[in-house]
């Protein structure tokens, strides 16, 4: 047993311009309470000069290197997938990994995404009204989160994204696996928000390099509960705005860390303690 404990385990991230991310942190602090000899590296795009193209040669060499498992994240959440063996039902659904376990010679995908916006919303806004909601954003993160809270029940999802038929398609797709529900692309978010009981935002507007909010303050009111995705900075304009009006509010930071909490579970095949990675990532987010 301590020799399984002692055996270095690596793993790592494969995304664009990633050096501010704070999930090697996330993982090698949890992994180090857990007595792993736990190295987690970033394999930066931008940093190595490279492509999405090189995705197929980056996996081989992580092989190569020993690791036991990969973090996907933009641009390559969907262009990983024919270089997998295998998915998970619910990356196959979504049609996005985030995750990549490496073993005996096989890759399976998954997405952990979608349970780490369930798995904080659970906590953060229990008892939140589940008649209608308004989500903007329907790229790859804006799918993650209407498959989430779908899972927990919304009856009725109406989606908008500056790319219409973006919205179209993910209305497609969640209807078909959502039957009891009613999901559809908005073309009004005034009266849609009018109608709704909360608002999800799925669109990096409120980041520090994107600042400002997703739409105007004034359709938000008290009895509308707002959920965030975005968690740098933590505090974003929509959040701040949004508890002025007496919203119930959940930060993007919540996701961010059940994310990890999922990918650490298959990466290392243990449990995670889910409280002692939220009090860490406090630490590095204020």
């Amino acid at each position: 047993m301590a020799e399984t404990l002692l055996k270095p385990l690596k793993a790592g991230l494969i995304g664009s311009g990633i050096q501010a991310s704070l999930t090697p942190a996330m993982h090698m602090k949890e992994g180090a309470a857990q007595g792993l000899d736990y190295d987690y590296e970033l394999i930066d795009l931008v940093k190595l000069n490279a492509s999405p193209a090189d995705l197929a040669r980056l996996i081989g060499d992580a092989e190569a290197r020993g690791l036991a498992g990969l973090n996907i994240t933009h641009p390559c959440k969907q262009l990983v997938i024919p270089l997998l063996g295998e998915l998970s039902p619910e990356a196959r659904a979504l049609g996005a990994v985030n995750t990549v376990v490496l073993k005996d010679g096989q890759r399976f995908g998954h997405n952990t995404d979608w349970w780490g916006f369930a798995e904080s919303f659970r906590r953060g806004l229990p008892q939140a009204d589940l008649s209608a909601a308004v989500q903007l954003g329907a790229g790859g993160a804006g799918v993650a989160t209407a498959y989430a809270i779908l899972t927990l029940g919304l009856k009725r999802l109406t989606v908008f994204d500056r790319e219409h038929e973006r919205a179209v398609d993910l209305a497609k797709t969640m209807s078909a696996l959502f039957p009891g529900a009613s999901v559809a692309a908005g073309n009004d978010l005034e009266a849609a928000m009018n109608g709704a009981s909360g608002l999800i935002h799925a669109t990096p507007t409120g980041m520090a390099k994107y600042p400002g909010v997703p739409l105007p303050p004034e359709l938000l009111e008290p009895g509308h509960w707002v959920a965030e995705i975005v968690y740098f900075p933590l505090e974003t304009e929509l959040l701040r705005q949004a508890r002025q009006r007496g919203c119930r509010t959940l930060d993007g930071g919540g996701m961010a860390v059940f994310q990890a909490v999922g990918a650490f579970r298959l990466i290392t095949g243990r449990d995670p303690d889910a409280g002692r990675m939220l009090a860490h990532f406090k630490t590095m987010t204020t």
